[in-house]
């Protein structure tokens, strides 16, 4: 839901997702998920696309955790695995994950 008016505060509140313009009323503002700078909806496709390519991102790093925790747990279990490699191998995967989500900081190609 976009909207910009004091009747559209009940259903911005309602929408799963609401945008509203800075420059709309301020209970559209307060009630709206997205508030996007000036009056062209072009802001509205920008929030789609971030919100598509953070939805790729994150079940990227689901499935590395997934990968991770099939390959490491069982090894943990029957004690391949030492204690520091498993700490290493945590902050590893750690690492992995939060660099995979820096890509989102660049712009879309």
């Amino acid at each position: 839901m976009v909207g910009d008016g004091l009747n559209d505060g009940p259903a911005l509140a309602a929408a799963d997702v609401s945008a509203s313009p800075s420059s709309a009323a301020d209970l559209s503002q307060t009630t709206a998920d997205v508030v996007f700078q000036g009056n062209s909806l072009a802001a509205v496709a920008n929030v789609v696309a971030v919100a598509r390519r953070a939805r790729i991102v994150m079940r990227q790093n689901i499935g590395f955790s997934i990968a991770y925790n099939a390959v490491m747990l069982p090894l943990a279990v029957a004690g391949y695995v030492t204690p520091w490699i498993a700490a290493a191998a945590m902050s590893s995967s750690s690492l992995i994950v939060m660099t995979n989500s820096f890509r989102l900081n660049r712009s879309p190609q």
